[in-house]
C-alpha cells in the first residue's frame, strides 16, 4: 500500500526520499555548499559504501546533483527547498535536548 502513495501523499513520499538513516545529515551537509565525496565522508562519520549508496539514490531521486569532473555534491533546488525542514528539525532537536537537560537533573 506505501508504494501506491509515493507521489500522492505528502508523507509517504518525504519518508520514502528520506529513508536511508544518513539522508537527513547528508542533506544538512550539503545545505551548507559543494563537499567533496571524501569531505562528506569524514564531516558525517560514515563508511565509503553507505555514503556512496546514498548518494546514488539521492542523486537518482533528484535530490543531490553529481559534478564528474571533480566529484563534487551540491543540492539541486528541490534539495534546497529542504532547507526550511532542516531548521525545523534543528529547533525541534535543540528544544528537545534543553527538555533532556531540565528534566534529568
Amino acid at each position: 500500500m506505501e508504494n501506491n502513495l509515493f507521489g500522492v501523499c505528502p508523507f509517504v513520499t518525504a519518508q520514502k526520499l528520506l529513508q536511508g538513516k544518513w539522508a537527513i545529515l547528508i542533506l544538512h551537509a550539503l545545505s551548507e555548499g559543494t563537499k567533496r565525496f571524501n569531505d562528506l565522508e569524514r564531516e558525517i562519520h560514515i563508511t565509503h559504501a553507505t555514503l556512496s549508496s546514498q548518494l546514488k539514490y539521492m542523486e537518482k531521486e533528484g535530490l543531490v546533483h553529481r559534478t564528474v569532473y571533480r566529484v563534487e555534491y551540491s543540492l539541486t533546488t528541490m534539495g534546497r527547498r529542504f532547507a526550511p525542514v532542516l531548521r525545523s528539525i534543528q529547533t525541534w532537536g535543540e528544544e528537545y535536548i534543553e527538555f533532556l537537560k531540565e528534566n534529568r537533573m
